[in-house]
This record gives structure tokens, sequence and C-alpha cells, in this order.
């Protein structure tokens, strides 16, 4: 592909994907497309070296290419498919004097002002009992009814640009719904415009911005978007998986796609979940590798965690070190931690280092700032829990966690290309 088309396809990917079920369910039709078969947790797998296979598991996928022959070494690129945002309650609506509100639940940790006067929609999975009296799924974006969370008026709140918005999370955070109906099951309603069934049984419904990714800048040289932070990543990694025309010999490649990172990982299908460990061992079954190869295996690997880092805000040089400010337009970045928030090590960097090298592509260093708390990603927990070399990387972002991220295009050609390089040696 072109690179202006590969960024047309990003931008392609981002408003499809306003959920991380959106976003499984894209990465996977774009896999079947490139020949890689699906496989069910729940069935008996029959692999076959060379074959190119995928498996879901909620919100979270594993794309892999087997080796042709006895894998020796595994090279991961994981990143992480949901996003911090407002998730509706299990009865959401309540009435106060004429007006209809929405109760919502804070996921993660989102730039909580960025929400307020926008344009939402719902977006998410719901369960229904179908004509056959069955449970069914269903992946639903309600684009057909807008809301918005209204902002106090500076009126009634003369200092706030003084003392900036204090938002309480149980009362401030609620969309306007309605201002003309006092129904109930407002939620049913909203969903049978789309479907038809008897009855909602259950539903993981998200607040969603309606704003399209958009190219902006003087030359358009950068995108702003919903959920950069990380399905910049996530279609990257896919990008560069599927791009690779012949397996690899000895290596076995994965693209690991993983929800509930925002929240710690520790779920059914997150980094701390078996889901990966899972897989190594049924691939390993399939290809006749017994337990110490294995082991012997991932002690030869690498994992890449892909996910976004600081980009030095013009307004706020304050906030970062001195001597670690990574810039847009200026190439992927590797971030450390001493306290191994990140997995990088020197282990781990170097091979990455020398590939750029190669390559002649940028790269910058981030460590935050000795007085300032670092984020942390799905890089330590797949490191602990894999025993496996990994390295923490990514490309510079403004605006992380709020509904309207900016990254730099050109950051996006650099992390792909480094990819790319990365399979193809394989």
């Amino acid at each position: 592909k072109s690179m202006t088309h590969i960024l047309a396809d990003l931008k392609v990917f981002l408003e499809t994907a306003p959920t991380s079920w959106h976003a499984v369910q894209e990465i996977g039709n774009r896999l079947a497309i490139h020949n890689f078969l699906p496989l069910e947790d729940i069935d008996k797998w029959k692999l076959k070296p060379g074959g190119k296979y995928f498996t879901i598991r909620g919100g979270s996928l594993c794309a892999f290419s087997l080796p042709k022959k006895s894998p020796k070494q595994a090279l991961i690129l994981a990143s992480h498919t949901d996003s911090c945002a407002l998730k509706l309650k299990p009865l959401p609506s309540y009435l106060l004097q004429n007006m209809t509100s929405f109760g919502v639940e804070v996921y993660g940790s989102p730039l909580l002002s960025s929400w307020l006067n926008r344009d939402l929609v719902l977006a998410g999975r719901v369960i229904i009992l179908n004509k056959d009296q069955q449970p069914e799924e269903h992946l639903v974006i309600l684009d057909d009814a807008t809301f918005i969370i209204p902002q106090l008026a500076i009126h009634l709140d003369s200092e706030v640009n003084e003392k900036g918005v204090i938002l309480n999370k149980q009362e401030h955070l609620c969309p306007l719904v309605s201002v003309s109906t006092q129904e109930k099951n407002i939620l049913e309603k909203l969903l049978k415009r789309q479907l038809s069934f008897q009855k909602l049984l259950s539903f993981d419904l998200f607040l969603v911005p309606q704003e399209p990714a958009r190219f902006i800048g003087l030359n358009n040289e950068m995108l702003a978007s919903y959920r950069i932070d990380n399905l910049f990543s996530a279609h990257a990694s896919l990008a560069a998986l599927v791009s690779c025309k012949n397996p690899s010999s000895y290596q076995l490649q994965m693209a690991l796609f993983l929800d509930h990172e925002e929240v710690g990982s520790h779920s059914l299908e997150g980094a701390g979940s078996s889901f990966l460990q899972d897989l190594l061992q049924r691939i390993s079954y399939h290809l006749g590798l017994d337990i110490e190869d294995l082991i012997r295996m991932k002690n030869n690997s690498l994992c890449l965690s892909i996910d976004m880092a600081h980009a030095l805000n013009p307004n706020y040089i304050e906030k970062h070190d001195p001597q670690h400010q990574p810039l847009l337009n200026k190439g992927i970045v590797i971030k450390y931690n001493a306290n191994q928030k990140y997995a990088s090590h020197a282990i781990s960097v170097a091979p990455i280092i020398h590939a750029c090298h190669k390559l002649n592509l940028n790269y910058q260093s981030f460590v935050s700032r000795s007085d300032l708390p670092c984020g942390r990603t799905i890089g330590p927990i797949i490191s602990a829990n894999l025993g496996m070399n990994t390295i923490d990387i990514g490309c510079p972002q403004l605006s992380m966690h709020s509904t309207r991220e900016l990254i730099a295009c050109q950051d996006y050609l650099d992390l792909l290309h480094l990819l790319s390089y990365l399979v193809q040696e394989g």
C-alpha cells in the first residue's frame, strides 16, 4: 500500500472501531482477507507449519503466523484495544424534573473535562433474546441518537478559568438523553431502532465521541481522533504482520491485541490472563514442542509492547525531563523506567536501536521526570508472566486519554517501517 493509502486506512480504522469489540471485529475481518483462518477457543485445533491463524477472546485477539519448521524463537507485537471512557451503568436511565439522563461509570483514567460539551453516541455489545428465545450477541453503534454532557455555565462557576474544572464522577458526567419523554425502557427502544429482538438481556455500552478522525495542521501532517491510544499501535502491528508474504523458517510471529490495559489488565482476556500462555502451549503441542522446547523458545524471543508516549507539549515544557523530550514527527520512542513500569532494559533495547540504525529511522528516548509518576503498559505484565525479553516502544502523542488525541503521521510511518522490517527479517 502507498503511504497515503495506509494513513487513510488508519483513519478509517479509528472511525470503525469505537470499542474494543469493534476493533477486534475489524482486525479479524482484515486478517481473513489476508488468508488468516479463524479459530474458536472451545474447538479442537488443527494447526499446520506455515499456517496463518487468529483467535478472539472477548475484546482481545491474537493473530499468528507459524514457521515452516520447528520454531526456535517468537516475535510478539503487543498492543491494546481499549481506551479510557465512560460506561453505561446496568440501570442507566433516570428522570430529574423533565430531563432524562444516563448514569455512567468511569472506565480507566480519562481526561474528564474533554467529555463535556461534545456530541456523544452509544457503542458496544448487547446480548438479546431473539425470536427463537435464544441469547444472541450483537455489536452496535447507536449513531441515530446523539447525547451531550452539558458543562455548568461560567456565570454559575465564575472561577472555573482560574481554578480549573472540578468534576464529581457520580454527579457531573451524566449525558442528557431527552427532555421530550418520560418513558421506561429507553435503552431497549433505542436498540430496537437497529435490532429486532424479544428482550434485552445484558449489555456493555460506552459513550463515544461522534466527531470523525481528521488530518490537521498546515500540511495535514497530523491526525486527530478518539482512541489513537492505542488503535494507532494496533493498526501498525496488524499492517506489519499481514505485509509478510513468506512464512519464516524458524520464527513464530504473533500480533497480540489485548483488552483492559487501561484498567490494569487483570481480566479474562487482559495481559494478566492466561490468554497468551494458553496460545503458546496449544501452538507448541501442535508443532511437537515439549515443555523444555517451549521454555527455550521463550528465552530466545522478543516481545514489543507498543503503546503511546507523551510528546512534549509546547505549552507545558516543564513537565518533561530536559534530556528526554519526545517530539512529534521525530520518530519512535523507546520508553524506560527504573521501577519496571516499562519493560525496556539494555538487552531488549539493543536489537531495536540496531534495527533503527540499519533502516536510518529516527528514534527517541523517554523517561518521566524523577518527581512525576510514570504510566503503565502491558509490557512488564507479559514479560513477568512469560519470562520473555520485552521492550516498551511507542510514538509521541499529545492529549493522551482525551476524547481527541493527536499524533504526527510520519511517526506512524516510521513505526510501521520498523515493525515490517522485524517481521520480514524473521
